[in-house]
């Protein structure tokens, strides 16, 4: 038994098929772009804020702390309960990011995100901070050895060298094991072009330079 289609009726088809597929691809551009400008204003806002918070706190008479002092706990952890925790910068890869605290979706969306319960910029211990591969942290892919890192916040400017980068599994949390010495680790999914949810972390390994 052969089963017969009109012609019209088969074009009709496709060409709904196509126009259904074009105003898909329409809607998805268009969410990209909402996403991207939220980004990009979020990152305006906070790096302005970031600014205020510095000028203010110079204003008050408290100037950023020297490199052999260390930030007060009780005060580091008040800020990151605020949120804004400061900028992270990559010169050489060209990347500044403001990272908050949190990593949930909503943060990682909009910038880079402190991991609650590691260190804090200034403190001794291990500061986590994770990021989407796909968008802020997508730069990390040529990072190189020796490569500075420099994460600003309102208590002073902490710079860091790149000691090494490895890859491991999503449940391998000893990448964030606390230690006597300052050091900075960001985390970030791997492969970067994996396409759908990756499989790895992508780690990259920072000493503090005093």
């Amino acid at each position: 038994m052969r089963i017969k289609i009109r012609r019209g009726a088969l074009q009709s088809t496709l060409l709904a098929a196509q126009w259904t597929l074009a105003a898909a691809g329409v809607l998805m551009l268009g969410y990209c772009g909402l996403v991207m400008a939220g980004t990009w204003a979020f990152q305006r806002d906070q790096n302005r804020r970031l600014g205020e918070l510095m000028e203010t706190r110079q204003a008050a008479g408290s100037p950023m702390l020297r490199a052999s002092e260390a930030v007060p706990l009780q005060i580091s952890h008040g800020a990151a309960q605020g949120g804004l925790i400061g900028r992270l910068e990559i010169p050489r890869l060209g990347l500044s990011v403001v990272v908050v605290e949190g990593v949930d979706q909503s943060t990682l969306r909009r910038s880079a995100g402190h991991i609650p319960g590691t260190a804090l910029p200034g403190q001794p211990g291990n500061v986590g901070i994770s990021g989407h591969r796909d968008t802020l942290f997508r730069p990390l892919r040529n990072i190189r050895k020796d490569d500075t890192i420099t994460v600003t916040t309102v208590f002073g400017e902490y710079r860091y060298r790149v000691v090494s980068t490895r890859i491991v599994a999503p449940t391998d949390v000893s990448v964030l094991d606390p230690g006597k010495d300052e050091v900075l680790t960001l985390v970030t999914c791997y492969p970067f072009y994996f396409i759908g949810p990756a499989p790895s972390r992508f780690i990259v390994r920072a000493e503090r330079m005093i």
